[in-house]
């Protein structure tokens, strides 16, 4: 008996004796099938792949699969909602709810994502040894791409967090001043880093359409130096890239919003969408595999009834200002029908006559969104939730009407009619030179304004704009806007920004609502 006691302390004092030696090193098992980041970092391969994850959240709901447009597009009084889903009907309402994600949430997550994504890869691939061209370019593209999610997050969220690292669990709040600071740091670096084509370069990056190049990063550049009224600075990044001499205007403005002639001669950025790449899953969120599609939900969320959703459509007040001035000939602006579809003589869409189809219907008076459907006939609807339509985030006609802007805000208000005309030029509308001459600073203003609403209309760009000049703190502005777009009635100031989601102050220590909500 007293030996099996003594047999049992041994025992006993062995397994004490193991357990004291145990680590929480020992405890943690890496899968040898699952790379991690101690062991992934290692060559050239591994940072194009690491960059190419940074890209692949530009393609998820959160961002440009659907919910960015949304949120870009639906404050403006070139859009409206009448959807059911009330987290976006409020989206133009200036409602959203803090303690509801839908959408906005979405959005802010994905920032994030890809911010970390971006971070992975300049606090990495330093180290690599590899091509230094290649590596230069890797970094290029990862500044770019960074700036690129802060903008949206600054821009959408106004005081945000800015992490550098991909290892850090908290990040504070910074102002917005520290975030477009931090925008521009970025576009900045990349711009430094970046080639003007991938044509003439040598690797696995060589001829690739849709990389981030010089001209790209030097537009977003004077974009955030624009909407931070420092318009010299603006001016002149804008004229470096027209002195690039690689852009110029599609002859047909309806290039721009298809699937056709993608990654053309006007457009410096645009997210690559396919429907011949990817499985059929959509990539809504969460831990990306490989059965997600590379496909946008756009198409089906802005599509005319029937045909799709119709959570956004024009509004009055767009289809009214394009009919303020017809061109040389004294037709229409064909910008109209390539932003929208109406009941006019042969207005088709996926091979239906309009007036037949809402025949009866109170639709027979709709105006339904056009920019970016696949309605040329090729297929009957939209339902299938996979539009391979490239997303023009930043066109050489924005370019254009930027740097007229920074030579009016400058004191060259002369000078701002040549490249306002450029735009004008390719739809064939009088010279602005015979029919509004010597406008007063203020005049060419109020004529940007106009040029750029209908140029951009259903792009993402007009509230933008509205909020950047002021508007919304004019009361004589205000009130047009409210007059041209009821959704403005319940506009109050702070809600030009969306709200910090309830998750995010939960759980970073210090966030401060944004005012308002």
């Amino acid at each position: 008996m007293k030996k099996i006691h003594l047999k049992f302390w041994a025992v006993c004092v062995a397994l004490s004796t193991m357990t004291a030696c145990v680590t929480d090193d020992d405890l943690i098992q890496n899968d040898p099938n699952v790379d991690t980041n101690a062991n992934f970092w290692q060559t050239g391969d591994d940072a194009i792949k690491g960059l190419n994850a940074a890209y692949a959240a530009l393609l998820q709901d959160g961002t440009y699969m659907r919910c960015s447009p949304l949120l870009l597009d639906v404050k403006g009084d070139d859009s409206m909602s009448n959807s059911p889903w009330g987290a976006m009907y409020n989206v133009g309402r200036f409602n959203s709810n803090p303690t509801d994600p839908a959408i906005y949430g979405w959005a802010f997550e994905t920032y994030y994502i890809g911010i970390n994504r971006c971070n992975q890869v300049l606090n990495n691939v330093p180290t690599i040894v590899m091509d230094e061209g290649l590596k230069a370019r890797v970094l290029g593209q990862a500044y770019f791409l960074r700036g690129l999610y802060e903008f949206h997050a600054v821009n959408l969220f106004k005081n945000v967090p800015l992490p550098t690292s991909a290892t850090e669990f908290y990040h504070p709040q910074a102002s917005q001043a520290e975030g477009w600071d931090r925008v521009i740091a970025d576009f900045a670096a990349a711009a430094d880093l970046l080639p003007v084509s991938y044509d003439g370069v040598s690797g696995p990056d060589a001829g690739q359409p849709g990389r981030a190049t010089k001209g790209a990063a030097l537009g977003y550049l004077g974009k955030a130096y624009l909407f931070n009224h420092r318009f010299a600075e603006a001016r002149d990044t804008f004229l470096s890239v027209i002195n690039l001499g690689v852009y110029s205007l599609m002859p047909n403005y309806r290039d721009n919003f298809t699937d056709t002639n993608e990654n053309n001669a006007e457009s410096l950025f645009e997210v690559q969408f396919s429907r011949a790449v990817g499985g059929g899953d959509l990539g809504w969120g969460g831990f990306p595999i490989a059965s997600w599609s590379k496909t946008s939900a756009r198409a089906i969320t802005y599509a005319p009834r029937i045909f799709g959703w119709t959570d956004v459509q024009p509004t009055q007040a767009l289809f009214d200002e394009f009919h303020q001035e017809t061109t040389v000939g004294g037709e229409l602006d064909p910008r109209l029908r390539a932003t929208m579809f109406y009941n006019y003589p042969g207005c088709t869409l996926y091979n239906q006559d309009f007036a037949t189809i809402y025949a009866g219907s109170n639709d027979l008076f709709a105006l339904f969104c056009r920019k970016y459907q696949n309605s040329d006939g090729q297929y009957a609807n939209e339902m299938d939730w996979r539009s391979g339509i490239n997303e023009r985030l930043l066109r050489y006609a924005d370019i254009l009407l930027m740097y007229a802007e920074t030579l009016n805000e400058t004191g060259n208000t002369a000078g701002a009619y040549q490249y306002i005309q450029m735009v004008r030029d390719r739809v064939n509308l009088p010279n602005l030179n015979s029919v509004q001459p010597g406008m007063s600073q203020a005049q060419m203003r109020e004529q940007i304004g106009h040029e750029r609403f209908l140029e951009f209309a259903l792009e993402g760009h007009r509230f933008d704009d509205i909020r950047r000049w002021g508007w919304l703190e004019d009361p004589a502005k205000l009130a047009w806007l409210k007059s041209r777009d009821g959704e403005f009635n319940s506009y109050a100031a702070g809600r030009e920004y969306f709200p910090i989601p309830q998750l995010e102050m939960d759980n970073n220590p210090g966030m401060i609502q944004n005012p308002s909500y």
